[in-house]
């Protein structure tokens, strides 16, 4: 079978970056270990879009190095993206979507990029990537509108892809996912609704000061993004903590 004969990989029927040889032929190995790393992103979905957040901070090791990388990308006018892991391989898939995107204009077609397909091929190219041995140590939110619908979705190194209300990734899984989950149920509980745009931005912020107190790889510095059918915003914020919190954590002497 010609598949055979082209070492053909699942994912290769999506378009995905030329990577070269596998992991085990490959002289230098590359990618064993991610080096220059960011932490947590979180995503929760409004009634008329998606939010987005993640700090600013990239770690080398377990010192914080740069205060001043942004995580949160505008693909184009119905998807925004953010990333958590390191930093160079969402460098590397910024690059490669930037590039998809021009491609895409250079037609003039008037068809744009959805969050559903991005989301997809991001799955694949991750995938991909996997079974070379060679992955990317990212973790990605794909946040957008389609069909006149709020669409969150994550995709991690392995390129296990789902989609949700309110995802979080790294430490904000353990420490923000519960309070996203627990904002929409009372809403959902009180009124029946979901939550408003206010309300969402409101949430992240709580989430980011909480992670800011527990998280040692976070930053004060951070930005929320916010994507509707009409716009996209994404704000540059910084916290003002209150460290008064620090006398109720007991039991680390």
């Amino acid at each position: 079978m010609a598949l055979h004969l082209n070492n053909w990989i699942p994912g290769n029927f999506k378009s995905v970056p030329n990577t070269g040889s596998s992991a085990q032929h490959d002289i230098v190995q590359h990618g064993w270990t991610p080096i220059t790393t960011t932490t947590s992103v979180l995503g929760v979905v409004f009634d008329s879009g998606v939010a987005l957040a993640a700090d600013t901070l990239t770690s080398y090791g377990s010192m914080a190095c740069f205060g001043n990388n942004p995580r949160i990308l505008t693909v184009n006018k119905n998807i925004i993206v953010a990333a958590a892991g390191e930093y160079s391989d969402y460098q590397f898939i910024r690059d490669t979507i930037e590039d998809k995107i021009t491609t895409e204009k250079s037609l003039n077609d008037g068809i744009s990029l959805k969050p559903k397909a991005l989301h997809t091929w991001l799955s694949r190219v991750l995938y991909n990537r996997r079974t070379k041995m060679k992955p990317l140590w990212s973790t990605f939110l794909v946040a957008g509108i389609q069909n006149d619908k709020p669409f969150l979705g994550e995709i991690d190194k392995l390129g296990t892809a789902f989609a949700d209300e309110q995802i979080a990734s790294g430490y904000g899984a353990y420490l923000a996912l519960p309070l996203l989950r627990k904002a929409i149920d009372e809403k959902r509980a009180k009124s029946n609704s979901s939550l408003t745009k206010d309300e969402a931005v409101a949430l992240l912020k709580k989430c980011m000061e909480v992670l800011y107190y527990r998280d040692a790889r976070s930053h004060d510095k951070y930005q929320i993004g916010v994507i509707t059918k009409d716009s996209i915003e994404i704000q540059d914020l910084t916290l003002k903590p209150n460290w008064e919190v620090a006398k109720f954590v007991q039991g680390y002497e």
